[in-house]
């Protein structure tokens, strides 16, 4: 069809004549739309979930004997939401375990998305290196990788370690700021030994903050946060949960992943009851309300886009449902 002159569209005799002129120029008629742009609270597109540590265990110790580091920049299981999708956990962020072999070395590289990772199993000699300074890799520990830092990864013991990636790429898709580079010389030297790095949160000094967050609780759950944020994207908290405690019911205009530091117990959200234990994965998309709950204690480290929601005047929360 050819491009209507002004006049033939200034002289359009029926609506249908207008519509069939405004498609070659790709103008829409916004009272006409065939399905709303505007809704009365969030769809919840993406579905609550929880995804098995020791199966994906088991299916990374197969991918240490199917592929190595050179065939695979990264060995890694993504945590595809079961709403569709072949990639994101949640609207905002992905989530994947990660295996290193004994003697390995992950190439460094460096990417405008921040990433972080929760370390499940490692012996020491396990280690990131982000921009030049080598971090232990231990469980219960996490290390951050922001934005454009060089990183790359290495195993000096004699067993796997595995951890949980956690990353903004599904945001940085729909904003389409995505760089990425490799670095120059494969592996980036180490330069530095960090005694005490912004980019490391330790297990024990995790636990410490916990007891002392506990103390002054008042029965309820402790939660420390790390890093203020610890991310642009991304705020990370730490929830330790008593035996028989509960966290409160919450429903939040943020995106959250729940990596299982430490214990076992029940999610419920929206209806939907997720058992986990220690290594496990549960993801609470946004606005859905949810519960945690534990019989026998357990620490839930909590990784949320909140940073974004809130500096986009985004962030809100609602009356969760009982």
């Amino acid at each position: 069809m050819t491009s209507p002159t002004p006049q033939q569209l200034a002289q359009s005799g029926t609506l249908e004549d207008l519509y069939k002129q405004l498609e070659p120029i790709r103008l829409g008629a916004g009272w006409a739309k065939p399905t709303p742009s505007l809704w009365a609270e969030p769809k919840k597109s993406f579905e609550p979930f929880v995804w098995s540590y020791a199966q994906a265990k088991g299916a990374l110790d197969a991918a240490g004997r199917l592929i190595n580091t050179e065939l695979a920049e990264r060995r890694n299981l993504i945590m595809q939401n079961p709403a569709g999708g072949s990639y994101a956990t949640s609207r905002t962020i992905v989530a994947a375990y990660q295996m290193i072999m004994p003697g390995e070395k992950a190439r460094s590289h460096r990417h405008t998305p921040n990433a972080l990772r929760l370390i499940i199993d490692a012996d020491p000699g396990a280690y990131t290196i982000v921009n030049g300074e080598r971090l232990s890799m231990m469980p219960g520990d996490v290390v951050l990788t922001p934005n454009w830092c060089w990183h790359g990864h290495g195993n000096d013991s004699r067993a796997n370690a595995y951890w949980l990636d956690v990353l903004d790429v599904p945001l940085v898709h729909l904003l389409e700021p995505m760089f990425f580079e490799p670095h120059p010389e494969e592996f980036e030297k180490e330069t530095v030994v960090a005694n005490a790095s912004p980019m490391h949160f330790s297990w024990a000094d995790t636990e410490r903050r916990l007891a002392e967050a506990a103390a002054h609780s008042n029965g309820q759950p402790a939660e420390i946060a790390l890093g203020d944020p610890a991310l642009a994207t991304m705020a990370l908290t730490m929830i330790e949960l008593k035996a028989k405690q509960s966290t409160a019911a919450r429903k939040i205009m943020a995106n959250s992943v729940f990596g299982v530091a430490k214990g076992s117990g029940t999610t419920e959200a929206e209806g939907t009851k997720l058992t986990w234990t220690r290594g496990d994965v549960i993801v609470v998309p946004a606005w859905q309300s949810h519960i945690h709950r534990s019989d026998d204690g357990a620490v839930l480290f909590r990784v949320t886009d909140e940073p974004v929601m809130e500096k986009l005047g985004f962030l809100r929360e609602g009356q969760p449902a009982h």
